[in-house]
């Protein structure tokens, strides 16, 4: 048996013994393999397509402990429950613990009781020094990888300072992962971190579980409707509704109360407290809907929301894909619907122009415009952004179910992907038009690009129109946006294939309807089964109560939904239900056992 074979073989039976699982997720085994024989890594997935076990595996196949470096005090903390739900032991280090608690942990630590170590970049930076020669690390792994890049939609400066990790640990791998990077900010994070020869891996950021809608603002009073039929449509699970500003997310959250809904509060402005017990409240179940700024949310892993509403427009396409992406984690159906007005964008632009970063957040807030005037299919429109090609549109989202008129756009995209070649890829969208319709502007004369053969090619087509085709193309990925080359249009490889006649290209000429809602019409659970989940779910909660859990960290929806139709009556078929893991098969299997024994026998009455 080779090495390899080893680690995976090992790898499998550890998966079933601590997660309950009896394969891994595509690519998954891949970076694993990678990682637990050394070798640096760059991750790609999105939200909700496992990247956590991509580190936390290699750390239970080495001996030592892993760092994990993430920005967020609720991101450790969730994932530290999470962990020792199923039974491995593992920290985290933070502000919010007591002299006590911190030396208590830092002493495990010492001792080899620890085998994952949450901690922020800042904390890390304190104790880097110390921690070499007197712990054994095997692993270091970097969450949110993107705020170490400068062209990333989150860019913290202290992330930089992670470069010293390969400075003083040479030889101990480093894994970077993130959700949302675009092609520029993923080879930017392997420079910054110094890794050496990363093995990298980008996933597919598809979710097609999660339908896709945007809707120019209806009002107040039309936000609001929206957001209660999702409420009266997923009455056992949750959602999250993001507003733009602090006030906005305390004036929804004091609406749907006055409603009688379960809501609560959460924004950067409120207390530490008054932030955990409104965590606390949504993830245990207690309040079924969090009203939020971007403050919530990051690496939280509660498996039963089925929608997210972003109240305003995002201010990017990477922070509301990684917003989108924490509904449905669990795989089950799920919606997002986002709603935009032109007040958003004033705001937004503010907001840029006050950042720090404002060409880079500009050009980001342009694009998400595009994407939410766009007559293109949403989920077409995402990955492409993400350079990954999607040859045909999803059928779930409200461009697919509301079409606007479509012609063969072949020869159109010919014209531009010839005109941009011909210009050596060094102009944007707005001089390309330019430059198909024939306009000699000073600027264009003085590159040359006015005697080039395709300039004025396109002269039977209005400049606005041209200005739309390009940017359908953008979202099709037919050209990439190079943000640190002044926003010059890059040809993909689909766009080549476009100009040799290889594949065809539908555009639109006309501005899409008012959208239908694309609900998501696929059913999670067999009618037979659907009064056994909902007991299952009450089980579920009221030992999340008394253990002090989340109830999702107890067992996701997924593996209640696979419980419900197997009806497992021993625990050796408990132990064979999606998601149960030798720990919770020992510790819950019995109450559920004799709760589905319940239902059996009054079922059969």
């Amino acid at each position: 048996m080779t090495d390899n074979d080893l680690i995976a073989s090992n790898a499998l039976a550890l998966l079933k013994r601590f997660y309950g699982y009896t394969g891994f997720r595509p690519g998954q085994l891949e970076i694993i393999k990678a990682v637990a024989s050394r070798r640096d890594a760059v991750v790609l997935m999105p939200t909700g397509g496992g990247k956590s076990l991509c580190y936390q595996m290699p750390a239970l196949l080495a001996d030592g402990c892993a760092i994990v470096v993430s920005p967020l005090i609720a991101l450790m903390d969730d994932q530290v429950s999470a962990l020792i739900a199923n039974g491995i032991p593992a920290a985290a280090l933070h502000s919010n613990l007591s002299d006590a608690q911190s030396r208590t942990i830092l002493d495990k630590l010492a001792r080899g009781y620890i085998k994952l170590l949450y901690v922020s970049p800042e904390r890390l930076m304190l104790d880097i020094e110390r921690w070499r020669g007197s712990i054994d690390i095997c692993l270091f792994a970097i969450d949110e990888a993107h705020c170490i890049s400068q062209w990333g939609h989150d860019f913290r400066p202290v992330y930089t300072e992670l470069a010293r990790i390969k400075e003083l640990f040479p030889a101990t791998p480093v894994i970077a992962l993130t959700a949302t990077a675009d092609r520029l900010t993923r080879d930017d994070i392997a420079a910054q971190l110094k890794l050496n020869k990363p093995f990298c891996h980008i996933g597919s950021f598809d979710r097609p579980n999660i339908s896709l809608t945007v809707r120019p603002n209806p009002g107040k009073a039309g936000r609001i409707a929206a957001i209660e039929r999702f409420i009266d449509r997923y009455p056992d699970d949750s959602g999250i509704v993001y507003c733009l500003s602090r006030a906005g997310a305390e004036t929804m959250t004091a609406e749907l109360v006055r409603r009688g809904h379960k809501a609560v509060c959460y924004h950067a402005g409120m207390s530490a407290a008054a932030r955990i017990k409104a965590q606390n409240d949504f993830l245990n179940g207690d309040a079924s809907v969090v009203c939020a700024t971007v403050a919530f949310g990051m690496g939280i892993d509660k498996s039963n929301i089925r929608w997210v509403v972003h109240n305003n427009l995002s201010p990017n396409i990477e922070a509301y894909y990684q917003e989108v992406g924490r509904a449905g984690r669990d795989g089950l159906p799920a919606e997002a619907l986002m709603f935009y007005s032109l007040g958003d964008l004033h705001t937004l632009k503010a907001f840029a122009d006050e950042s720090g970063r404002q060409l880079v957040n500009r050009e980001k807030l342009d694009r998400m415009l595009r994407y939410v005037q766009s007559p293109v299919c949403r989920r077409r429109t995402l990955l492409s952004y993400f350079s990954e090609i999607y040859d045909h549109d999803c059928g779930n989202c409200d461009i697919c179910t509301n079409p606007p008129h479509r012609f063969d756009g072949t020869v159109a995209v010919q014209k531009a992907v010839s005109a941009s070649i011909r210009c050596c890829e060094r102009v944007g969208a707005y001089s390309l038009a330019d430059i198909l319709v024939g306009i000699a502007r000073a600027d264009i004369r003085a590159a040359g690009f006015d005697k080039i053969k395709t300039f004025g090619a396109g002269s039977d087509i209005p400049l606005k129109r041209w200005n739309d085709y390009i940017s359908q193309m953008i979202q099709y990925g037919i050209f990439e946006i190079a943000y640190n080359e002044a926003n010059h249009l890059k040809v993909t490889a689909y766009g080549r294939d476009a100009l040799h006649g290889k594949v065809a290209v539908q555009l639109s000429d006309v501005e899409p309807q008012a959208p239908k809602a694309a609900g998501n019409k696929q059913k999670s659970t067999a009618p037979h089964s659907a009064g056994l989940l909902s007991r299952l779910k009450q089980l579920r909660k009221a030992i999340a109560t008394k253990e002090g859990f989340p109830p999702y960290l107890i067992f996701s929806d997924a593996t209640l939904d696979d419980m419900s139709r197997r009806r497992p009556r021993t625990l050796a078929q408990f132990a064979e239900v999606y998601g149960v893991g030798e720990k919770k098969c020992a510790r819950f299997g019995l109450a559920f056992i004799e709760e589905i024994e319940k239902f059996i026998n009054e079922d059969n009455r």
